[in-house]
């Protein structure tokens, strides 16, 4: 398991730069079509359309490795006034329904990318395929899925293991 662990942390690291380089595109963006704008009264054709596809892939590639990282927001009030063993299985549950949301997603990410391929779906201003970059949020969403799942397998051990 740690293998995999730290075979999902590398991969994680490589998806999180897609997203950081997309991040940057969309800084290098609103400047050039700020400036571009205000200064020499033309705006970038079609930035709405450049940044709404960033975004998606910003936010949907350093969604695994956050989630790897343990970067993620977590409030737990209640959980801790609670016996060790509720504990664990709150736990237990609580990793199960990440991991189901986070499979869930990255599936329905694949079919609506499927829809959009079938149908021809394209940005409005610049006419770009849609689909591809749905794609790409989908298969983003595999190394949320594979940390999800150890955070589960691990919780699950925890709480079959003797001692508990």
């Amino acid at each position: 398991m740690k293998t995999i662990k730290q075979w999902n942390d590398s991969f994680c690291q490589v998806v999180e730069n897609v997203g950081l380089v997309a991040f940057l595109f969309m800084m290098l963006l609103t400047t050039v079509d700020v400036v571009g704008a205000k200064v020499f009264l033309k705006p970038v054709p079609g930035s709405l359309d450049l940044m709404m596809l960033a975004q998606l892939i910003s936010m949907s590639f350093a969604l695994g490795a956050s989630f790897a990282a343990h970067r993620h927001v977590t409030v737990e009030f209640l959980l801790p006034l609670l016996p060790k063993p509720i504990q664990k299985i709150s736990r237990c549950l609580i990793h199960g329904l990440v991991f189901a949301l986070f499979v869930t997603m990255s599936w329905r990410l694949f079919m609506h990318g499927f829809d959009f391929k079938a149908y021809g779906e394209v940005s409005p201003t610049i006419r770009i395929q849609l689909y591809p970059f749905v794609y790409g949020a989908a298969a983003a969403f595999i190394p949320a899925c594979i940390a999800a799942l150890l955070n589960l397998i691990q919780s699950l051990i925890e709480v079959f293991s003797h001692g508990s």
